[in-house]
């Protein structure tokens, strides 16, 4: 069957399922993904203020750690700026003892100094002049604890914040399953602890021609194995295509043309801090690849021990043509 959506009469979802919380009317009205890639939700409210402390607490917990040095350093670096234009603005003999430090650019001399009072570390021989000076250097004697405390506040919650670093396949596969076939996904744990009980959830999300009407429908996909309870190596998650399943007529016609998308949720216990966390992605109809099977992860070890090579995760093998693409009995 090579038709351009769905059969309208594809087994219907249990009503708990229909729209995983997405809503009816975003559900029909919505174009393209449903979730990004990297799992972030494609969505927005307007509404609630521009929230920039919170967007910055979230972007500062979530950004690389070099991005996250690289900003602390940029802020301190601003504040001492500014205070050092404060300095300079009051005039040459604002700051007290430059002569000590060799330096002609009076900038660099304010900047110097404006640095040490930021940090705390001290200002050697250098010392504010007159009232004014000295109001600004106990202003900034004060900011720059605060500074410091923020700092290390984001940094510790960063050390401390339990975090998934699942890494998923970036493509999905239509590959051979026992007498039939069967979609296909990898996933494995990039993050030095330890998950376990990790359990995953894959729903088909695809629109079909309903009473003259296109309309998008969730369906929940029945994995072969839903759960595992160690974690130590890759996973590959499998949905057996069977009679009861929505993909049973499926090509990878019929995708494009239902827009299918492939909504995979993984949770986990994270060993290290005893709490659960999780992780998303998912696969538009034009990230699914037929007539295709992963390739083997599994490298030799010289000690014996069970090994794999995280590198392969995305790679896989091709088959010949209409080896999965095409429906079989199962479908």
């Amino acid at each position: 069957m090579t038709s351009a959506t769905p059969p309208a009469d594809t087994l219907e979802p249990p009503e708990e399922f229909r729209d995983l919380g997405f809503g009816r009317i975003a559900a029909e009205t919505v174009r393209g993904r449903l979730i990004a890639k990297d799992g972030s939700p494609r969505s927005r409210k307007y509404g609630l203020g521009p929230q920039r402390w919170e967007r910055f607490y979230r972007h500062a917990l979530n950004v690389s750690w070099p991005v996250f040095l690289v900003w602390l350093f940029a802020l301190e670096l601003l504040a001492a700026g500014c205070f050092a234009v404060a300095y300079l603005a009051l005039g040459a003999s604002a700051i007290g003892g430059t002569e000590a430090l060799a330096l002609r650019d009076p900038f660099l001399r304010a900047l110097s100094f404006s640095v040490g009072i930021l940090s705390t570390v001290g200002t050697g021989p250098l010392h504010p002049v007159g009232s004014t000076a000295v109001w600004v250097a106990t202003i900034e004697s004060l900011v720059g604890p605060f500074m410091l405390v923020l700092a290390g506040g984001l940094l510790l919650a960063r050390l401390v914040r339990p975090r998934s670093r699942v890494r998923f396949s970036q493509s999905a596969v239509v590959a051979p399953y026992r007498d039939g076939r069967a979609l296909m996904l990898r996933v494995i744990n990039v993050h030095p602890g330890e998950l376990s009980e990790v359990r995953a959830k894959v729903n088909l999300v695809w629109f079909e021609e309903r009473k003259g009407r296109r309309e998008r429908r969730f369906y929940p996909l029945t994995l072969e194995r839903p759960e595992v309870e160690f974690f130590n190596l890759h996973w590959t998650v499998v949905h057996p295509i069977s009679a009861a399943s929505p993909l049973r007529q499926a090509t990878p016609a019929s995708l494009r043309d239902a827009e299918a998308e492939f909504l995979v949720h993984l949770s986990g216990l994270e060993e290290t801090f005893s709490t659960r966390v999780s992780a998303r992605t998912s696969y538009y109809w034009d990230e699914i690849h037929w007539d295709a099977r992963f390739a083997d992860m599994f490298v030799p070890s010289p000690d014996e021990t069970v090994t794999v090579d995280v590198e392969r995760l995305d790679r896989f093998d091709r088959l010949p043509e209409g080896v999965t693409s095409q429906p079989g009995d199962s479908g």
